[in-house]
């Protein structure tokens, strides 16, 4: 119903900016295609946009006449250059807001359908002070391409089909839909300085070739019997709708095991559906039903939009909630990808429960994001059928019951550790870093110095391999 209402106050939104522009084909003789998707993604952002107030060129009263906001529509080559200069800051306070021109990708995405090999990495330089880059294999999705391959977990890769990693080759490199990683092993030649650390190329390779996958965010549980205490384990890689009953299973088995402490791992976690961030916070607690979980602040033209999410005993289509009533919980985090809904089910539990962070600084995003297409309401009904651009702006502010929001520069760890590229180790294994880390705490034995070193380099920013909704959180349909 929420949903419903918005998109009514948008439609009348539109109602009034269309009685003051007439159809532009009447009047102006311009290039008709890229006006017309100009056309949506102005009134658009005018109708939704979060910070339409910071834009000059999104007041409403911007333009006088048909003929004087055809130019100005007329003055931008595309879409996307429109679309990025009507963003509020987009190097400090909008970087999510994004245009899509094929919504067909947009929405399988959302669907968690996409094509991929099944790997996600990350990439440094290489030790020495050289160009090259070296890759670790962070994520390998169930069933996929590179799951049937027998790629794991911590592998280092130095070369793609024969042609070793560099500065200026990687992007082409990685991004061919078919490709031979070539993998190596990570010497430190057992001293702690970096530059006499060596990667030699150990004749193992992986054929790998993108199709089409549908992941289950739902990456992986485990039972872990530590001494008198029973842990669960949850790696849990986004906030889909569509598996909001698998979710419910995994916290199924954890309320059948008694486990008394639960560890989510976040690490690799981008965000998702604002509904399911509520539910799984529901699922977490269970005795603050009926409270407000987060609150949704839109536009001064959406006001009547704003929004409480509650905790809740039910999912809607999926049944009664599987329940912890747990006090305390763990969460891993990495600066790079855990943002947007993850970052929500932290700040959204801290005010009720204890919420022990354990990791590296989140990403910040506090924004929420709806799809809009080019249609009299903004909805995929009735869609212009001309072009297929579509897009995903900030409409609303995202806070928890106390009013506070997640800090544009994240949320700080409470223990702080970052991954090590040569010593991942195994999801939901007691002797991975992080995962050790929380057990150590949990157990009251601190943290073992093994696990307190941090590696001297970041990963190399990769946006070309990130998937389409990464660093997102969404209103559902």
């Amino acid at each position: 119903m929420r949903k419903i209402k918005i998109l009514l106050m948008t439609w009348f939104i539109m109602l009034t900016l269309t009685s003051c522009f007439e159809d532009l084909d009447d009047n102006v003789s311009i290039n008709s295609n890229i006006i017309e998707i100009n056309d949506f993604v102005w009134k658009g952002m005018n109708a939704v946009y979060l910070y339409k107030s910071e834009i000059p060129d999104l007041a409403n009263d911007r333009f006088t006449s048909n003929e004087e906001y055809a130019n100005y529509l007329d003055g931008f080559s595309s879409a996307e250059i429109l679309f990025e200069s009507l963003k509020h800051l987009p190097e400090s306070v909008d970087k999510f807001s994004r245009i899509f021109d094929n919504y067909f990708d947009l929405q399988n995405a959302q669907e968690g359908t996409s094509l991929s090999n099944g790997i996600e990495f990350n990439l440094y330089l290489a030790p020495g002070g050289s160009s090259q880059v070296y890759g670790a294999i962070t994520l390998v999705l169930n069933n996929s391409v590179a799951d049937n391959e027998g790629v794991q977990r911590g592998q280092i890769f130095r070369s793609v089909n024969g042609t070793d990693l560099t500065e200026n080759n990687f992007v082409d490199l990685l991004s061919q839909s078919s490709y031979t990683l070539n993998f190596a092993d990570y010497n430190t030649n057992d001293t702690a300085e970096r530059d006499d650390d060596t990667i030699t190329i150990n004749g193992l390779n992986a054929n790998l070739t993108r199709a089409e996958y549908t992941e289950n965010p739902v990456h992986r549980t485990e039972i872990l019997n530590v001494g008198t205490t029973t842990i669960g384990y949850l790696m849990y890689n986004g906030f889909n709708a569509n598996f909001n009953g698998a979710l419910n299973d995994a916290f199924a088995e954890f309320q059948s095991a008694n486990i008394n402490e639960l560890v989510i791992d976040l690490r690799y976690n981008g965000g998702g559906s604002v509904q399911t961030a509520a539910y799984m916070g529901s699922m977490v607690t269970g005795q603050y039903t009926g409270d407000v979980y987060s609150k949704l602040f839109y536009n001064e033209n959406l006001q009547d939009s704003n929004r409480d999410f509650l905790f809740t005993n039910s999912i809607e289509g999926v049944g009664a909630i599987n329940s912890l009533n747990l006090s305390k919980v763990y969460v891993l985090t990495t600066n790079k990808r855990t943002a947007s809904a993850s970052e929500l089910l932290i700040n959204s539990l801290k005010p009720y429960i204890n919420v022990v962070v354990i990791g590296e600084n989140t990403v910040g995003k506090t924004q929420a994001s709806i799809t809009i297409y080019d249609s009299s309401n903004l909805a995929f009904e009735n869609v212009n059928p001309n072009h297929t651009y579509a897009m995903q702006p900030l409409v609303a502010n995202s806070v928890n019951k106390d009013d506070d929001p997640v800090p544009p520069d994240g949320l700080t760890p409470d223990i702080e550790l970052s991954e090590i590229s040569f010593e991942l180790g195994i999801l939901g294994d007691v002797n991975e870093p992080l995962l050790a880390a929380a057990i150590a705490n949990i157990t009251g034995l601190g943290r073992s110095s093994s696990f307190q070193t941090g590696e001297s380099i970041q990963p190399i920013k990769t946006d070309k391999f990130e998937s389409l909704l990464e660093q997102d959180m969404y209103v559902d349909k």
